[in-house]
């Protein structure tokens, strides 16, 4: 069995480094601007926004990968859900079951809080994944497509309109 532990603080190092490199994978690590402090902050501050699981290593005990999510809302439902923003397995531990057993685990907080949905998003390219959550009988969510607004857009929108004269 995988040991899979909800994450602490004292992991935030691990997960820090883990993220950056998810986004080298994903050929973004130029975008991986997270700091240690911010994710200690919405992980374990006063309000915390997001939640952290931990794969570790059965004979080591270091950590191998890691599941960041945050609790999101269906209104066709009327329950939460959860949507996964990364799931990492570091290469040397794949194959281990460790993927698998982090899924397991917020499937299971999905079902004992009566969440209906468990959904993350997944780079068209990276086949691997893909094949992995399909074996699970996780579907691909045909005919969504995600926008995102960032940067100057972002601001541009949340810029007050100007009063007319």
């Amino acid at each position: 069995m995988r040991m899979i532990r909800p994450a602490t603080a004292d992991d935030v190092p691990a997960i820090h480094t883990m993220i950056r490199e998810l986004a080298d994978y994903e050929k973004a690590l130029h975008e991986a601007k997270a700091t240690e402090e911010q994710l200690r902050e919405v992980l374990f501050g006063d309000h915390p926004a997001a939640f952290a699981h931990m794969a570790v290593d059965d004979a080591t005990d270091e950590p191998v990968g890691f599941a960041l999510w945050f609790r999101n809302f269906s209104t066709w439902t009327g329950t939460h859900g959860i949507y996964l923003e990364d799931l990492y397995v570091r290469p040397a531990a794949r194959g281990g079951g460790h993927g698998k057993a982090l899924l397991t685990e917020l499937a299971r907080i999905c079902t004992e809080r009566g969440y209906h949905r468990f959904e993350w998003s997944v780079l068209d390219w990276n086949e691997p994944s893909i094949g992995f959550y399909k074996s699970l009988g996780a579907e691909p969510m045909d005919g969504w497509t995600v926008y995102r607004l960032s940067g100057e857009p972002l601001r541009d929108l949340a810029a007050p309109a100007p009063r007319p004269n």
